[in-house]
């Protein structure tokens, strides 16, 4: 199924496949997500939406198909200069744990060359951005809370200020109340920045939170996509509906009258 979204993407998937052996992780996905746009993979464990970001980035390449950024093809020869403009996120923030906070915040600027005082100038703007206490900095990962730590990992995504971001079930390890101050964190900071991305998550309130365009899959395949509303009140697919329902809160228990 082709996801439509517009027609300008800054981001495209075109009929991709990959197997793993036997098992067929991706079956002709095609997606295009349009710039400044934030776009939300859903769906069971196993149904391909971290494979999706893995393609995007260049750690998998396709068995058939093509995966575009801004209109050139994610492939070996142009995958370190595309990885420069795309800030990804994973669980707990994928941090180093012998290196500081700030450390690990300024990995990639230092490798690229960056002096000292733009480094620092950059983190600077970038802990305020987070509401990151400069104090924080200068701990290790072990020292820092969950909701810290995710902190970490998203500035270290936007240091190079990168066109897209990438976040790979950001926000699944954390307690619900740490996890709603930085949904809304994180939604203003999307909204500020205009930047374009994609999140895969589980968690249909947060899929609905986020998500401009929401992409539901199972098992390698595009089931359906839109907006909360369009999967709710017309979903294309049985499995649609089982999956929000699964989700919504139970029904309160009446008291039996006597």
């Amino acid at each position: 199924m082709t996801c439509a979204v517009g027609r300008d993407p800054v981001l495209e998937l075109e009929s991709v496949s990959k197997r793993f052996g036997a098992t067929e992780a991706l079956n002709h996905v095609s997606l295009r997500v349009e710039r400044g746009q934030t776009a939300v993979l859903i769906g069971e464990s196993g149904s391909g939406k971290s494979t999706v970001l893995r393609m995007i980035t260049g750690l998998l390449y396709p068995d058939t198909g093509r995966v575009r950024l801004d209109g050139t093809h994610v492939e070996p020869g142009s995958v370190q200069q595309l990885r420069r403009r795309i800030g990804y996120v994973i669980q707990e923030g994928g941090l180093f744990p012998h290196l500081t906070a700030y450390d690990n915040t300024a990995l990639m600027a230092r490798h690229l060359g960056w002096d000292k005082d733009k480094v620092a100038a950059r983190i600077a703007e970038l802990s305020a951005l987070m509401r990151l206490p400069a104090e924080a900095l200068q701990r290790h990962p072990r020292a820092l809370s969950g909701g810290q730590r995710q902190r970490v990992g998203l500035m270290r995504a936007l240091m190079l200020d990168p066109e897209w971001l990438l976040l790979d079930e950001p926000l699944g390890a954390l307690d619900p109340i740490t996890r709603s101050e930085l949904q809304h964190d994180l939604r203003a900071i999307f909204a500020s920045l205009k930047k374009t991305v994609l999140i895969v998550t589980h968690d249909v309130g947060e899929a609905a939170f986020f998500g401009d365009i929401i992409v539901m899959m199972r098992d390698g395949a595009i089931v359906q996509q839109g907006k909360m509303e369009d999967l709710l009140e017309h979903p294309a697919d049985p499995f649609v509906t089982r999956f929000i329902q699964a989700q919504l809160p139970p029904l309160p228990i009446r008291p039996v009258s006597s």
